[in-house]
């Protein structure tokens, strides 16, 4: 089952204080299950966004602890910033991350909301897919006024809080809390002061436009040119930059390098150039990843890389290093969740893993290595492709290039995963071996579970042998229609493809003698017979054109 996992990006009305912003971080990481990725505060805004994931009730115990917590240290009477708020905790969304469903995670978006208003005497709103009524679903809505504007408000009937008081807490204002999907905090660097002029950029691209007058004095609402982005715009004194500030409410109707590049047009059509951008809290992979191709695409080059060099591309292109640095390890979603203290394979450098490989340890054996020498065969297809999307005299075919090496990337990547997955198989099969076997219960519970891993121990290195065959019509190719310098690489990679599913199919013979589903493992051993055979056969055609090719023999 898909563990339950929410983030919870609140935001706190303290930027300066790094005391504050340190003891309200501390809480949070008090909370077991909790995991704090991201502490990120803003001088000028006055203001910090934190980020944290873990299982849905320990996220809500933080949020809770946090919010306590800021409204003993955060005084808002005293408080000035250039960000919208209303509250010493602003506003708190919970984010549905994995395991759990939109309507679930509004139910503890409400009772958190709840536990705010009558534990902590604070005067609570719920927003977005939390609100108990249309007005208050957005979250603009809400702040109108703001902190200054708030004690009229709660005088309003139609501004009674959802939960909590509803009179005026002078120390710590209001709080929003809600349910929302992944939102992405994006600004962009300005290259003048003038807060007008960003102003009026913002307008130019935010979703709601602008209000006009028309011929007859009416007022005309014109909207602006992205979708799903809220903007505004204000001055960094910190900087001496105007900049300006968008929460992208939707990746896949606006992505973020879309929104950079038309904040980048419009900012010139009234003579302002960007000067790169900056990431508030998080973003995901997939995000960076879509916004380095879609650059490398605009230069015609293959983006069929690595990731890292995709990513440094988008980083590169958007300007993320302009006013500070930016580190895909603490600003990407899926790096920073990583457990950092787990050790793979994959990750071990080519020496080591020999080392590890030669070792007086079982693991890794043959199945391991042969995955990995297959997840180079691929590596050697792809390179190949790369090489020939960059070359002047085969520019005109870049794009088919870049196609294969993403295909190649997809395969080398998939094998490098079962490098540690055919260790891990085996493991199971030792562990299943050491269960006790004294009782007739114990007996048939031992034979089941060593049965299963066995059954895994074959299905891993068989996958290995069906993802490396995928990596031969890459290879054939590149041999056939790639950079003609480099078709001993493909053929080099064809070989490797070849070795690969031999010694992963000898992994699927031995561990066979003692599964007793004799139908099912006969499917497979005829199976792996196939591929081996197909194997042998179209490698020994990739190398006969890739001689022929060379002019050798």
């Amino acid at each position: 089952m898909e563990k339950r996992i929410i983030e919870c990006v609140p935001n706190f009305s303290e930027g300066r204080d790094l005391n504050v912003i340190k003891q309200i971080a501390g809480v949070i990481e008090s909370v077991e299950n909790v995991k704090l990725l991201d502490v990120d505060p803003g001088r000028d805004a006055n203001r910090t966004v934190v980020t944290f994931v873990g299982e849905p009730d320990a996220v809500c115990e933080a949020a809770f602890l946090a919010v306590k917590k800021a409204s003993e240290l955060i005084d808002m009477s005293k408080h000035k910033g250039i960000h919208p708020r209303i509250g010493a905790t602003d506003v708190v969304p919970l984010v549905p991350v994995s395991g759990i469903s939109m309507e679930e995670t509004v139910q503890y978006a409400r009772n958190l909301a709840r536990r705010i208003g009558e534990e902590l005497g604070i005067p609570v709103y719920c927003y977005e897919f939390a609100a108990f009524e249309e007005k208050r679903k957005n979250l603009a809505r809400i702040r109108e006024g703001e902190y200054e504007g708030l004690k009229e408000k709660l005088l309003d009937p139609e501004w009674k809080p959802d939960f909590g008081p509803a009179f005026f807490n002078e120390k710590t204002g209001a709080t929003v809390v809600g349910a929302r999907n992944f939102l992405v905090a994006f600004n962009v660097n300005l290259n003048t002061t003038s807060v007008r002029l960003a102003n009026a950029i913002a307008f130019d691209v935010r979703e709601k436009g602008r209000i006009v007058t028309g011929e007859n004095g009416e007022k005309l609402s014109v909207p602006g040119t992205l979708k799903s982005v809220k903007a505004i715009g204000w001055y960094l004194e910190e900087y001496g930059i105007a900049q300006i500030s968008m929460n992208i409410t939707d990746l896949s109707v606006t992505p973020v390098h879309i929104a950079f590049e038309e904040v980048t047009e419009k900012a010139a059509a009234r003579g302002v150039r960007v000067t790169g951008s900056e990431l508030v809290g998080l973003i995901p992979l997939k995000t960076l990843l879509e916004a380095g191709k879609y650059y490398l695409r605009k230069q015609k080059r293959s983006t069929g890389v690595s990731d890292e060099e995709i990513i440094k591309i988008a980083v590169r292109s958007l300007g993320l290093n302009d006013i500070k640095e930016f580190r895909p390890e603490e600003k990407i979603i899926e790096y920073a969740m990583n457990d950092r203290k787990v050790d793979k394979l994959s990750g071990l450098s080519l020496r080591r893993f020999m080392e590890v490989t030669s070792s007086e340890s079982a693991t890794p054996g043959g199945g391991s290595v042969s995955a990995y020498v297959g997840a180079l065969g691929a590596a050697l297809g792809t390179m190949v492709a790369n090489v020939s999307a960059n070359k002047k005299d085969l520019e005109d075919r870049w794009e088919e290039f870049s196609k294969w090496a993403e295909k190649g990337k997809e395969i080398q990547n998939r094998l490098l995963e079962l490098v540690d997955e055919d260790t891990a198989a085996f493991n199971e099969v030792l562990a299943a071996m050491k269960l006790p076997k004294g009782g007739d219960n114990d007996y048939e519970v031992r034979e089941a579970a060593i049965d299963e891993a066995l059954k895994n121990a074959i299905m891993v290195p068989f996958a290995v042998m069906k993802e490396a065959f995928r990596a031969f019509e890459l290879l054939a190719a590149m041999v056939e229609r790639g950079n003609p310098a480099s078709v001993s690489d493909a053929a080099a990679g064809a070989l490797a493809i070849y070795t690969c599913i031999r010694g992963a199919f000898l992994n699927v013979k031995i561990n066979s003698s003692g599964i007793k589903d004799k139908k099912w493992l006969t499917k497979i051993i005829n199976e792996g017979r196939r591929i081996e055979s197909q194997a042998l056969e179209i490698s020994k055609g990739i190398l006969k054109n890739a001689v022929r090719s060379m002019g050798t023999s």
